[in-house]
């Protein structure tokens, strides 16, 4: 298949030369490179702050509060407007048209570039909604939705005014990522506002975990992967000069890929308090994602049959073949990771922080710079400054990812064998937990030279492609097009819709779903029957197939809406066969086991952990293995987090778990750890606190706290409610109180007494039984 569509039929033909609008893909190129260096910069902080506790240097600059900024930065700035100039790029060309609206894509850039600048600001400054990937609070969420809304009107109304019929594989990738990061984004992102920059997620617990894993695992998918092998399907044949390998290949690649990808969520929550018929799914779901994955890692290497030579001497293809390499090595991890004997070892560890920059670094990073080196010669009508300088990019970056990702690897490993190790006399090996830190702290230091290596290469790609741009001048790049509207279509489009293949996909899909409410005998059966409806449909499929006209997925993409609704209904499907089940869990049935919601103090307490990024150190969920509850005690049960919104079960354990904290310690020893870790754990990498025994809680604003978690659902009294701010106050007086009789001076309306009311409620379900009384007498009567 070659890698441009063929021009169409057309009854009267006649060429008009087009301008592309390559402003757009210049300003995103800009933008991605600059803001790459900004958050990778942000990243080397991150990583010299868990080597080495001095260089939280401002209560500001933390590392819980820039590692998401980190996070954000590189995700949505660096990668997101590296993918807008490509897809910008390859879609006016692959259409044979003018982007739609020149208007829109100025909208689209610096509306965009206003949102990076919102979350730079407020993240640092703790607003935050503590869900990773989605810490943005709800205006800038709207303000997201806005421009991706404007990013969508436009390409699809570029789509509706092509000049070429049929859809090239890259915009089948390009038309997924837009209809499935707005479902994910939205229903996440579900919020009561309570201030303006402070909001409660829609939903609580274990349907806050599923449903932020679902978005999180998937965010990763449809914002950085499908994307960005759209643009390897356009760019590397371009930049190869080869077609690309299979289009059959492509064709699978493309709806394995978006169908099993949806469902794979789960296996971020193993051997937590979630549903086990859930982890299983998306353990099972995680594992089949290995074959369509690598089916499009061998479409994209085989491609460069008969031009390996050019890689020797080709920058360019020195950079695609390495990214789809790293790309092959992230998705054989990730579905390795997914088993449960295995991720009983590696989850909270740091070798998923290796995995994760694996194919953030490798996959989505070299891509990136393959691109730009491609891209920015032609933006600007000129040479590559210096291809000397991208080679020694290649290789500074190369040895700058197995750096980082294999000192995650042992350290991650190091990690889980250590918190997991029992001597012969049945006790922990390693009953602290900083010892397990101290252990792999060689590992933080070579994971920064790594990674210090990265940024200094893509400084240098920085520096490159400037001088490239200074030696041309910005030019528009021109075609010679056929001004004609593609032939009319003869077969009607519900026949293209209701295709073979989209009967036998519906059928199977319907019995294999339906193996969830039925025996085994029944299920084994039904299983029986999906897997020989399965390969009998494939067969007959095949056997009706014939020379004499165009395939039925020939069909479908020269029909860009028919197009459009199968993707949406084949991420849809898993999507709601994920989510309902958790989102109708009797909430009621739950309360049964007597969970109390959060006093109002501990609730200020909450919110100020929050704030400070504690979520990404600590996690709140004990798994039931034998290691762990001799560590943390009994293991966490689904009810008991049922009023956290958002869940806290967190993803890395830097510290240890905090799920049963409540009455661990007295609360002189938690003011003191707060103010100097070091100084009650000898060793720790945790930032000091000292700003929160004197900075002060607006207790008369905590009545309109609970009432917003009312409206999510947390049962408070309307009595509760009314008496917020003198109920906090008792309960405050009581902590201050005992830490005055134990020669610690601190006022009771103070940040740190709020925090430690909440965290001497972590496990206690009744609640906190020193403050009991002085609560229950502040509170009036129902």
């Amino acid at each position: 298949m070659s890698h441009e569509p063929e021009n169409p039929s057309t009854a009267q033909a006649s060429l008009i030369r087009i301008t592309y609008n390559d402003k757009l893909t210049r300003q995103f190129v800009a933008a991605s490179v600059v803001w790459g260096i900004v958050g990778m910069l942000v990243g080397f902080i991150a990583a010299l702050q868990l080597a080495h506790h001095s260089a939280n240097i401002a209560p500001y600059l933390t590392f819980g509060r820039l590692r998401p900024l980190h996070t954000n930065a590189v995700i949505f700035a660096f990668v997101g407007n590296m993918l807008f100039a490509g897809i910008y790029y390859s879609t006016q060309r692959l259409l044979k048209t003018r982007v739609a609206s020149d208007l829109l894509g100025a909208v689209h850039f610096w509306g965009w570039q206003a949102i990076i600048v919102a979350a730079a600001i407020t993240l640092p400054l703790g607003y935050t909604q503590g869900k990773e990937y989605a810490e943005l609070e709800w205006p800038i969420d709207i303000a997201v939705t806005l421009i991706w809304v404007v990013f969508a009107i436009n390409f699809f109304w570029t789509l509706a005014k092509r000049r070429e019929k049929h859809l090239y594989v890259a915009l089948w990738f390009y038309i997924a990522t837009i209809v499935t990061v707005a479902m994910l984004y939205i229903v996440n992102n579900l919020a009561m506002p309570w201030s303006p920059l402070k909001s409660y997620s829609l939903f609580g617990g274990v349907q806050d975990a599923l449903t932020q894993w679902w978005y999180g695992h998937n965010a990763v998918a449809f914002f950085l992967t499908t994307p960005v092998l759209g643009i390897m399907y356009y760019f590397l044949p371009k930049a190869a000069g080869r077609p690309v390998y299979s289009y059959r290949l492509s064709v699978i690649h493309f709806w394995a890929l978006v169908f099993v990808y949806i469902w794979a969520g789960p296996h971020h929550l193993l051997y937590t308090a979630l549903p086990e018929w859930a982890q299983t799914l998306g353990m099972v779901f995680s594992v089949m994602l290995w074959a369509p994955s690598w089916g499009g890692m061998l479409n994209g290497l085989l491609t460069l049959r008969g031009a390996w030579d050019k890689v020797r001497v080709d920058p360019v293809l020195k950079f695609f073949v390495a990214a789809v390499t790293f790309y092959g090595m992230a998705t054989f991890e990730g579905p390795l990771l997914s088993i449960k004997s295995v991720n009983g070892l590696a989850h909270y560890t740091d070798w998923i922080v290796g995995h994760v920059h694996e194919g953030a670094l490798g996959w989505n990073g070299f891509m990136a710079a393959g691109l730009f080196y491609w891209l920015v010669p032609r933006l600007y009508n000129t040479k590559l400054h210096s291809k000397a300088a991208a080679d020694i990019h290649f290789w500074v970056g190369t040895v700058g990812i197995l750096l980082y990702v294999i000192s995650m690897w042992v350290g991650g490993i190091t990690q889980g064998l250590m918190w997991r190790a029992v001597n012969d006399q049945g006790s922990l090996t390693y009953p602290n937990f900083v010892e397990t830190l101290i252990a792999i702290r060689p590992m933080y230091w070579t994971r920064l030279v790594g990674g210090t290596m990265y940024l200094g290469g893509f400084c240098l790609m920085a520096w490159n492609l400037w001088r490239t741009a200074r030696s041309g001048e910005a030019t528009d790049g021109e075609a010679m097009v056929v001004d004609a509207v593609p032939a009319p279509d003869t077969v009607p489009w519900w026949r293209v819709a209701f295709g073979t293949p989209v009967v036998l996909t519906t059928i199977v899909v319907t019995i294999f779903m339906s193996i969830a409410v039925m025996s085994n005998v029944a299920s084994m059966l039904f299983a029986c029957i999906g897997l020989f409806v399965a390969v009998a449909g494939v067969i007959a499929v095949q056997l009706s197939s014939d020379d004499k006209g165009p395939s039925w997925h020939r069909l479908v993409e020269g029909r860009a809406v028919v197009f459009t609704v199968l993707t949406v209904l084949a991420v849809f499907v898993g999507g709601v066969a994920e989510l309902i089940p958790s989102l109708v869990i009797n909430r009621e049935e739950a309360r049964t086991v007597r969970t109390r919601p959060y006093t109002p103090l501990e609730l200020e307490g909450r919110d100020i952990y929050i704030r400070e990024g504690c979520y990404n150190c600590h996690s709140q969920m004990i798994r039931p293995m034998r290691a762990e509850t001799m560590r943390y005690g009994e293991p966490s049960r689904l009810e008991e987090s049922i009023f956290d919104h958002p869940f806290q079960w967190g993803s890395k354990r830097t510290g240890p778990d905090l799920a049963r904290e409540g009455g661990r310690y007295p609360n002189l020893w938690h003011l003191r750890h707060l103010a100097d870790p070091r100084s009650t754990s000898p060793g720790s990498n945790m930032p000091a606190y000292p700003h929160l025994a004197t900075a002060r809680v607006d207790l008369s604003a905590t009545a309109g706290k609970l009432e917003a978690m009312r409206t999510v659902g947390v049962p408070y009294p309307a009595a509760q409610i009314g008496a917020a701010s003198q109920i906090a106050t008792a309960e405050a007086n009581v902590i201050a109180e005992d830490l005055r009789a134990n020669g610690a001076r601190v006022a009771a309306d103070s940040e740190a007494v709020a925090l430690i009311a909440y965290l001497q409620r972590l496990g206690r379900m009744q609640g906190n039984p020193d403050t009991a009384a002085a609560v229950q007498a502040a509170t009036p009567a129902h």
